[in-house]
C-alpha cells in the first residue's frame, strides 16, 4: 500500500553527497519523492549520505519528449547489459545516467527505483503505459517467468528497431509532398493577398475586358483577401475537427483506415508496412514462449490499423474456439494467399516464429523498394503541380498585357 502511494507522488530531482563502502566521497542526482526516500536507497546501495538537498526547477522548462526511438534505444542498450552479466539494478543506473534526454532518464530511474524497492520489473514498467505498452509488458513478463530476460529484451529491441525504421520510411514518403503542398498553398495566399491586388489596379486604368481566366483569378483574390481568416480557419479548424473524431470514433477509424488502403500507390505500402508488423510482431510474441491467443490481442493493439485491429481479434476468437491460424487469416480477406501459407506451413512444421519472420522480412523489403519507387514518382508530378499552381496565376495576370500589345 506504501508503494502504491509512493507511486502516485510526483518525483523530485534531489542532488546527493556520500562516503561509500571504501570511504570515497560520492556525489550524484536522483529523483524521489522524498529526502527519506533518498538516504533508504542510498543505504541499500552501500552509501552513507552526508547531504540530500532538493534540485530547484527552473521557472521555464522545455520538457523533451520521450519517443518510441528513446524506448527502442533504451531496451538495445538494456538488453546488452544484462547479456554482459550484469545486475538489473545497476544496469538501470547505467543505462538512465548515460541517456541524452532528461525525460526518459529521469522515467529510466523511476522504473529503478521501484524494481530495487521489491517490484517485479514488469509491474514497473506496468505504471508508465504510455511508453510501455500491453506487448512490451507481456513480452518482458514472459521473459522474467521464464528466466530469460536478456534473451527476450534482446528479440523486443530488434522489434522496436525494426517498427520504427517502417514508420520512419512512411513518414518520410508522406512528408515531401504534404511539404511541396504546404509550401504552394503559402505561396498561393501570398500572390493572392499581396501580389495580384497590384495587376487588379493596373488593369483598371487599360479600359478593355479582361480574359476569362484573369477575371476568374482577380475575383478569387478579392475573395481571399475579404475572408482569408474564415478561410484559414476553416482549414485548419477541419483537420483539427478530422484528427480529434478519428481519434475517438471507431466508425471514423474503420471508414478512413479502409479508404486509406484504397488510396492508389500510398494504400499498397500502408497495407505492406500493417502485414509486417502483424507478422513481426506476432513472431516476436511466439518465440517468446507467449501463448497464440494472448499474443494475439498484443498483435490487434499493434496493427496501427483499425482493419487489421478488428481483423486481427476475429482471428483470436476463431483460433480460441479451435481453428488453426492459417485458417482463421484466411477468412480475413485481409493477408495475401503467399502469408496464409507461410503461416499454415510454419504451423504444419512447428517453426511458426521462424516463418512469420520471414513474412516480415519479405514485406519489410517491400515496403522499402515502394518508398524508393514512390520518390521517384512524386517528384515528377509535385513539379507538374506546383508549375500548374503557380504558373497558371502568372500567365493569368500577364494575359491582358499579352492582348494589350497584340492590339497595338
Amino acid at each position: 500500500m506504501a508503494q502504491q502511494t509512493a507511486a502516485k507522488k510526483k518525483f523530485d530531482s534531489y542532488s546527493w553527497e556520500g562516503v561509500d563502502r571504501s570511504g570515497k566521497k560520492v556525489r550524484g542526482e536522483m529523483g524521489a519523492v522524498s529526502v527519506a526516500y533518498v538516504n533508504a536507497t542510498l543505504r541499500r546501495q552501500g552509501v552513507n549520505p552526508t547531504k540530500v538537498v532538493k534540485v530547484r526547477k527552473a521557472l521555464f522548462t522545455f520538457k523533451k519528449k520521450i519517443t518510441p526511438k528513446d524506448v527502442a534505444i533504451f531496451t538495445r542498450q538494456l538488453a546488452t547489459m544484462l547479456q554482459a552479466g550484469i545486475p538489473v539494478a545497476q544496469a538501470f543506473d547505467i543505462v538512465g545516467k548515460g541517456h541524452e534526454n532528461p525525460s526518459m532518464q529521469a522515467l529510466i530511474m523511476s522504473v529503478k527505483q521501484d524494481v530495487e524497492s521489491g517490484t517485479s520489473l514488469t509491474a514497473a514498467l506496468g505504471k508508465h503505459p504510455l511508453y510501455f505498452d500491453a506487448l512490451y509488458c507481456n513480452l518482458v513478463g514472459a521473459g522474467e517467468a521464464a528466466g530469460i530476460l536478456d534473451g527476450i529484451l534482446d528479440k523486443v529491441a530488434t522489434y522496436k528497431e525494426k517498427i520504427e525504421a517502417i514508420k520512419g520510411k512512411i513518414k518520410s514518403a508522406l512528408f515531401y509532398p504534404a511539404a511541396v503542398v504546404a509550401v504552394a498553398f503559402i505561396i498561393t495566399a501570398v500572390l493572392l493577398i499581396f501580389v495580384i491586388p497590384q495587376f487588379e489596379s493596373l488593369f483598371a486604368g487599360f479600359g478593355a475586358d479582361l480574359p476569362a481566366l484573369t477575371k476568374m483569378v482577380i475575383d478569387l483574390s478579392r475573395t481571399f483577401t475579404a475572408y482569408w481568416y474564415l478561410i484559414i480557419g476553416a482549414i485548419v479548424g477541419s483537420v483539427m475537427f478530422i484528427g480529434y473524431t478519428y481519434k475517438r470514433s471507431e466508425k471514423m477509424q474503420h471508414g478512413m483506415d479502409k479508404l486509406l488502403l484504397k488510396a492508389p500507390v500510398i494504400g499498397v505500402i500502408i497495407k505492406k508496412a500493417t502485414i509486417a508488423r502483424f507478422a513481426r510482431t506476432l513472431a516476436t510474441m511466439f518465440a517468446a514462449g507467449v501463448p497464440l491467443v494472448e499474443s494475439l490481442d498484443s498483435v490487434a493493439g499493434a496493427a496501427g490499423n483499425r482493419l487489421y485491429y478488428e481483423g486481427t481479434l476475429k482471428i483470436k476468437n476463431d483460433v480460441s474456439t479451435g481453428m488453426q491460424l492459417q485458417s482463421a487469416m484466411a477468412t480475413t480477406g485481409l493477408f495475401p494467399n503467399m502469408v496464409v501459407q507461410m503461416v499454415a506451413i510454419g504451423e504444419e512444421s512447428g517453426e511458426l516464429d521462424k516463418m512469420l519472420g520471414k513474412v516480415a522480412d519479405f514485406y519489410e523489403a517491400e515496403v522499402d523498394d515502394a518508398v524508393a519507387a514512390l520518390s521517384s514518382l512524386l517528384e515528377p508530378i509535385i513539379m507538374a503541380f506546383l508549375g500548374i499552381v503557380v504558373g497558371g496565376l502568372v500567365v493569368a495576370m500577364y494575359l491582358p498585357i499579352f492582348k494589350m500589345a497584340a492590339t497595338v
